[in-house]
């Protein structure tokens, strides 16, 4: 038993002396990068965009297939639930 001991304390004291080199250490590292951050949040940007042009152009599409020749009225918003009004007196919703 006095070997588990032993080599338990051993452990744990190396263990404690690389938590104290890597904590001297950290403040000289040089800072993580932002690029894949800002890369990921471009990809998605633009990738909202193209999706939401897809989707008008498809509305669009059904809309004039329904009704060729009228003006196409706007597109009700997908994921906005709350109030939304158009202050224009030519605006007609969908129907």
């Amino acid at each position: 038993m006095d070997w588990f001991w032993r080599t338990y304390a051993n452990r744990k004291h190396t263990q404690w002396e690389k938590t104290f080199l890597w904590d001297m250490i950290e403040p000289y590292r040089r800072p993580r990068s932002l690029i894949p951050l800002i890369s990921l949040n471009i990809a998605a940007f633009y990738t909202g965009v193209v999706g939401a042009a897809i989707t008008e152009q498809l509305y669009k599409e059904k809309y004039w297939e329904e009704h060729p020749g009228e003006a196409v009225p706007i597109m009700k918003p997908l994921f906005y639930f709350g109030p939304w009004k158009v202050q224009r007196e030519d605006f007609k919703g969908p129907t």
